[in-house]
């Protein structure tokens, strides 16, 4: 019914400058602001930005629709740190190690992988040179892409993988890259870290993966001329 409240867990990480607001159940469904406030105004706002995942991995998505009014829940405080400050969320929290079972797991992948497709599809359209972000600076869309194929290189060793940063333009190596990471996520887990003793658990290896990519491409559609 339209104007239903939809209860969405979330876990606040707190940063000295900065606090992050993650919805706890939807992968790459994070935003931060300067208190906490509005870190979940900025959750709930990008609620319409981030419905698309979902509707592309088939997962209904309430929260998303026309009328939908997300009632935000904060299960968990976890202190940040220079990560959190800088601008990206760091800090695993309690919710992150719930066992994940093999229903979760896929749900969990594919979830992932549609950030992946919807960044791809923004990149598609987007010009090759972006509009300077507020200080003038920003990377234009290409190296923004080697940038988050990189990153998920590195995001690899932290469940248990070593993979190789893919040379430039080299899209066949990004695609090699994302099936073994997705084929890491779709394992059920006991919820604990996928490698020790800095590794990540499963569940948020998930949210930061998905975060990374769609926060750089909101970022490529709002550079969008």
């Amino acid at each position: 019914m339209a104007g239903r409240p939809l209860a969405v867990d979330v876990v606040l990480e707190v940063g000295a400058k900065r606090i992050f607001a993650s919805a706890v159940d939807w992968p790459g469904w994070s935003r931060s602001g300067r208190g906490e406030e509005a870190a979940l105004d900025a959750l709930a706002g990008y609620a319409g930005r981030y419905a698309p995942v979902p509707a592309t991995a088939g997962i209904a998505f309430a929260a998303g629709r026309p009328g939908g009014v997300p009632t935000l829940i904060v299960v968990e405080r976890v202190r940040g740190d220079a990560t959190t400050d800088f601008g990206a969320p760091g800090a695993v929290a309690g919710p992150d190690f719930r066992p994940v079972g093999v229903r979760d797991a896929g749900r969990l992948a594919n979830l992932v992988e549609a950030a992946w497709g919807f960044l791809d599809d923004v990149a598609a359209s987007a010009p090759a040179q972006l509009r300077k972000g507020p200080r003038g600076g920003g990377r234009d869309r290409d190296a923004m892409l080697r940038h988050v194929a990189n990153a998920e290189a590195a995001y690899a060793r932290r469940i248990g993988l070593r993979l190789r940063e893919p040379d430039e333009g080299d899209v066949d190596a990004v695609r090699a890259n994302r099936a073994a990471i997705l084929e890491v996520l779709r394992r059920p887990s006991d919820g604990e870290r996928l490698v020790e003793p800095k590794g990540w658990p499963g569940r948020y290896a998930a949210r930061r993966i998905a975060w990374h990519a769609l926060d750089h491409a909101w970022e490529m559609q709002d550079r969008s001329d």
